[in-house]
C-alpha cells in the first residue's frame, strides 16, 4: 500500500515519543514540547482518529529530579529514576490534554503482560474500551518492576507491539532525527523492503537519556510491516510534524507494509510469545507447513529440545537450526519424546490416550 493511501485510510494510530523529543538537554521535561505535541494530537482527534501514545521520558525525568547527569547502569537505579519520573511524565500529559478537552489514561506494561494470552487479551480489551470512549492511552514500560528477563528493551519495540496489540493502521516514531539516512547522509523517504543494505545503514547508538537507536527502530519496522501496517520515522521536534505527515507530505522515512494483514491470533503467536523449546522437523514436514498450509503431525518430528507443557509456545526448526515457524503444542515434551516420528494412529497405542491428531494445529501456528 502506498504511503498516501495508507495515511488517508488510517483510523487508528500509535505515536511513539522519544525521550529527546520531550526533554531538555539536562533531561528535565520540556513542558512546551509536550503541549505542542498535545495540540497536534488534538488535531488528529478532531478528524476522527483514535490515538495511542507510547512515551519515553520517565527515566530522564527522574534523573533530573534526583540530580543525576548520567543514566544509571544498574536495574535498581533505573527503576528508581522511573518511579520518580513516571508520575511527572503522566502529569504533564494529563495537563496538556486536559487543556484541550481530552482525557488521558496511563498504561504501564511489562513483556510478561503480553506473553500470557489471558493478560494480553485483557490489555487489548482495556485499550479498545479507552479508545471507544474517546480517551487517549499513554503507554510506557513498567520500568519500576521490570527486570532483564521481562524488559521490552526499549520503547521502539514496545510501540511496535502496542501497534499490534491495538491493530492500529500506522505507527509513527517521533525521534530527534528526521528519518533513516543513506550513505550520503540524506534521508531515505521510502523503504520498500528491509534488506541487508538497509540494515547496514543502521547504527545502534542510543542517546545519553534514551535507550534506543536506529537498530531498534528497524526492529520495530520489521514487526509492524510484517503485520501489514505502515510505519514512519520522523523528527518529533520539527514544528507541526504530525500535521505535515497527515496532509500527507513526504516527511521522514516510510516503511512499506506487507500486502497481507496478520490475524490477531497470528500476531500474538509471532511477536508476543516466548518459546519454551524447539521441535526439529524433517523435509516432508517443512514442505507441508510452509508450502501446503498443513498442521504439524508427530511423524514429521525428528528431535525435541526443551522442557515444555501442552499449550506452551515452541519454535519449529529444520536440521541446522533454521526457524521456519512457531506455535502452541498440544502435547508436553515428555509425551512428544515418546511419539515423535510415529503415525497419528500410533499415538493412542503408545500413550494410552490421544489429545489431538495434530501436534500443532495450523490455526495455532505462525510461519516465519
Amino acid at each position: 500500500m502506498k504511503r498516501k493511501e495508507l495515511i488517508k485510510n488510517t483510523r487508528r494510530v500509535v505515536i511513539k515519543v522519544g525521550t529527546r523529543v520531550i526533554t531538555n538537554e539536562d533531561g528535565t521535561l520540556n513542558d512546551k514540547q509536550i503541549h505542542h505535541l498535545a495540540a497536534q494530537v488534538a488535531g488528529l482527534k478532531e478528524k476522527g482518529l483514535q490515538v495511542i501514545i507510547v512515551s519515553s521520558g520517565a527515566i530522564g525525568a527522574g534523573m533530573a529530579v534526583l540530580g543525576l547527569n548520567k543514566k544509571p547502569c544498574d536495574i535498581s537505579g533505573l527503576q528508581a529514576c522511573a518511579a520518580v519520573g513516571q508520575g511527572r511524565l503522566i502529569e504533564n500529559y494529563t495537563r496538556a490534554f486536559s487543556k484541550r478537552g481530552y482525557v488521558t489514561a496511563q498504561i504501564l506494561l511489562t513483556a510478561e503482560d503480553l506473553r500470557q494470552r489471558a493478560r494480553f487479551l485483557n490489555a487489548r480489551n482495556t485499550v479498545f474500551k479507552l479508545l471507544n470512549e474517546g480517551i487517549i492511552p499513554v503507554v510506557n514500560e513498567n520500568d519500576t518492576v521490570a527486570i532483564d528477563e521481562i524488559k521490552f528493551g526499549d520503547n521502539d519495540r514496545l510501540s511496535a507491539l502496542v501497534t499490534n496489540l491495538a491493530q492500529a493502521d500506522l505507527l509513527i516514531i517521533l525521534s530527534d532525527i528526521p528519518g533513516l539516512y543513506d550513505k550520503e547522509g540524506k534521508v531515505i523517504s521510502r523503504v520498500a523492503k528491509i534488506t541487508r543494505e538497509i540494515e547496514d545503514l543502521c547504527v545502534g547508538t542510543g542517546s545519553l537519556l534514551g535507550t534506543g537507536g536506529m537498530v531498534t527502530k528497524l526492529e520495530a519496522a520489521r514487526i509492524v510491516t510484517r503485520s501489514g501496517e505502515g510505519i514512519i520515522i520522523a523528527n518529533g521536534r520539527q514544528r507541526n510534524i504530525l500535521k505535515t505527515i497527515f496532509k500527507p507530505e513526504i516527511e521522514g522515512t516510510f516503511f512499506d507494509p506487507h500486502t497481507e494483514k496478520l490475524a490477531a491470533r497470528k500476531r500474538w503467536l509471532a511477536f508476543f510469545t516466548q518459546p519454551r523449546g524447539e521441535l526439529v522437523v524433517d523435509k516432508g514436514a517443512r514442505e507441508a507447513l510452509t508450502d501446503k498450509g498443513k498442521s504439524l503431525l508427530a511423524r514429521g518430528i525428528v528431535a525435541i529440545d526443551g522442557n515444555f507443557q501442552a499449550g506452551d509456545a515452541v519454535d519449529i526448526v529444520v536440521k541446522g537450526g533454521k526457524k521456519i515457524a512457531c506455535g502452541l503444542v498440544n502435547y508436553n515434551s515428555e509425551e512428544l519424546a515418546r511419539i515423535k516420528g510415529v503415525n497419528t494412529a500410533s499415538i493412542y497405542r503408545i500413550l494410552g490416550y490421544k489429545k489431538s491428531d495434530e501436534i500443532i494445529h495450523r490455526n495455532n501456528m505462525f510461519i516465519v
